[in-house]
């Protein structure tokens, strides 16, 4: 019963088949056991839909174990199904074994019958508490099991999309980035499932709306509107189909779909302002009216250093509608440059106050307390900084006394 260490995943054993496991387990699950090397099961289109059967293990396939860490060989007499059970986990994820998934998949199935649900809850809780890398790992054993099952793709889509969001708040911009785009991929993946799945469209077209990407949120929102209409779709749920008429016609009214707008959001991220200028200015001609394109006149204004014209525009945001905590922070940024401290101070309290955890906002008190000469007031809020976000660059340095 002797087993070597994976060269792919190095805490893996293999081992034979112990007589003490050969034979069969009762199981809830509602696979054939009949068909051990296939690649998807019914199970991943329908994973609540079980019945009773038994299931048999073929002493043939070596079972994986994974080894406790900081452990480079395995006890026999520590063998547990919990071990057994993560083994095999890592193993359908990683689909190192593509000939054995099947089987792995229905042993995992038949040890524990409700793991769609614990799992599901426990990446959803890590995912809350900001340990996305665990929250990830947990979904990525989802998958394996539940390849085609359009929730667990879901999911990963808003995990990823979360964990971007937390590293721009944090100004980790270029981590941002990528996993911006983890998470549209992950979202496409989930689109590209037939029939279509209501949840992942409404959920892609808010994803879309916060890129500024009217027109592939128009698009999300209107086919998660049209789902449900053949058979065996699921239709979206009342609340949702409101929302997402309230955000069609938003879209309509603000030219949102408009390629100009979605262009200089784009020019501007990638650092080519001007370019980012003459885009948001044609669409500014068509739509006047729209705050969003002023704050992305006032965002393309301000990376230049033109504080006047960029305050003017975040105003204007302001008061077409855009009192949000961007835009705040973006307008104290500007204020602060422009020496106007006491009005700095003011906007960010109240960005503050609609965002209470954001670490730019956060961080930028600090910066203004500094600018006013009071260390200890931006002594403190760096130190939420830190809580917050512990690798923080700009709170980091403040403490080792490299900020001027």
């Amino acid at each position: 019963m002797a087993g070597d260490i994976d060269d792919i995943q190095d805490r893996i054993v293999f081992l034979s088949v112990p007589e003490s496991l050969r034979g069969r387990i009762e199981s809830t699950t509602h696979h054939d056991h009949h068909d051990d090397h296939d690649g998807e099961d019914d199970e991943e289109h329908d994973p609540a839909h079980h019945h009773h059967e038994e299931f048999s293990i073929d002493p043939e396939i070596p079972i994986p174990v994974e080894l406790a860490p900081g452990e480079s060989s395995l006890k026999l007499e520590e063998l547990s199904w919990e071990m057994i059970l993560s083994g095999m986990l890592r193993v359908i994820a990683a689909n190192t074994r593509p000939e054995w998934t099947g089987y792995y998949r229905r042993f995992v199935l038949t040890l524990r019958p409700d793991i769609l649900g614990e799992f599901t809850e426990a990446a959803i809780l890590k995912a809350k508490n900001g340990d996305f890398d665990m929250a990830l790992e947990i979904l990525a054993a989802l998958r394996g099991l539940f390849p085609q099952f359009p929730p667990v793709l879901l999911n990963r889509a808003l995990v990823l999309e979360e964990q971007a969001a937390a590293l721009e708040l944090a100004g980790r911009e270029d981590a941002a980035e990528e996993q911006y785009a983890a998470a549209e991929k992950a979202y496409r993946e989930a689109l590209d499932r037939e029939p279509p799945f209501p949840d992942a469209l409404f959920n892609a077209g808010h994803f879309y709306l916060k890129r500024r990407d009217g027109r592939r949120a128009k698009e999300c929102f209107t086919a998660a509107l049209a789902a449900g209409g053949s058979v065996g779709a699921a239709a979206l749920e009342e609340e949702k189909r409101e929302n997402a008429e309230i955000i069609l016609k938003e879209i309509e009214e603000g030219g949102l779909d408009d390629e100009s707008f979605q262009e200089a959001y784009n020019f501007i991220r990638r650092g080519d302002e001007e370019a980012g200028l003459a885009s948001i200015r044609s669409f500014l001609e068509r739509h006047p009216s729209v705050w969003n394109g002023w704050f992305i006149l006032g965002w393309a204004l301000r990376r230049l250093e033109r504080w006047d014209d960029a305050l003017a525009s975040f105003r204007k945001a302001l008061e077409l509608g855009g009192e949000n905590s961007d835009t705040r922070n973006e307008t104290a940024i500007c204020l602060m440059e422009l020496e106007d401290f006491s009005a700095a101070r003011k906007e960010l309290e109240t960005a503050l106050r609609d965002d209470p955890d954001n670490v730019k906002i956060i961080s930028n008190l600090g910066v203004l307390a500094m600018r006013q000469g009071d260390d200890d007031e931006a002594a403190g809020f760096f130190r939420i900084v830190l809580e917050l976000e512990p690798e923080d660059p700009l709170a980091a340095q403040f403490f080792a006394g490299d900020l001027n």
